[in-house]
């Protein structure tokens, strides 16, 4: 029987370094007079104060913003941000680093920044930022290396581009890796889970 964890990360101090997954989803990172900071838009109240917690997790403020019915959060303005805008904003576009591993917690802020599920059970979908064509592949093949192969999907006219995760070892890697959902009904409805039967591997 595979035993799931809480959340693979637990083994690992929070490290600006996870706020990452924002950026490999549609997250944006600007320089700001020698610090940085990181902007992302969400459609869920859940979503957006998830992924504050794990910005001060990381040692850095956060504040959300309400319009309607999207939530903008933002980290304040910190030098500990400057090496990760750095290596996600080559000549000005956004660019995956070159041998990028998400990490547990990075998995993490990445679907709670635009993860869905598809299939209950059976298929989720990470999602990449439509606005950045040119990363897609390059957070494929990094998924790829933290042990999770996806399959690249909306790509090709008006679809939402994303990465769908499938099949039993790759969503039981995911599970471990993002740990349990936030503590909301709307979170727990999309949060990847296995099916009662297909926890046995």
């Amino acid at each position: 029987m595979s035993q799931l964890s809480f959340f693979g990360a637990d083994t690992m101090p929070p490290a600006p370094a996870d706020l990452s997954g924002l950026l490999a989803a549609h997250g944006r990172a600007g320089p700001t007079d020698g610090s940085a900071a990181l902007t992302v838009d969400v459609d869920a109240e859940w979503r957006a104060r998830a992924i504050a917690r794990l910005v001060t997790d990381a040692g850095i403020e956060a504040d959300i913003a309400v319009d309607g019915d999207r939530f903008t959060v933002t980290t304040a303005a910190d030098s500990a941000l400057v090496p990760l805008t750095n290596q996600w904003t080559g000549g000005g576009a956004k660019t995956v680093p070159p041998g990028w591993v998400p990490s547990s917690r990075a998995q993490r802020a990445w679907f709670l920044a635009s993860g869905s599920m598809e299939v209950e059970g059976t298929q989720y979908v990470l999602g990449l930022d439509p606005a950045a064509p040119d990363t897609h592949a390059q957070l494929a093949q990094a998924l790829m290396r933290a042990g999770i192969a996806p399959t690249l999907i909306g790509t090709r006219g008006s679809g939402r581009p994303g990465l769908r995760i499938a099949g039993k070892r790759r969503l039981t890697r995911l599970i471990e890796n993002i740990g349990a959902p936030p503590d909301a009904d709307a979170a727990r409805r999309i949060w990847p889970r296995l099916e009662p039967g297909d926890r046995h591997l």
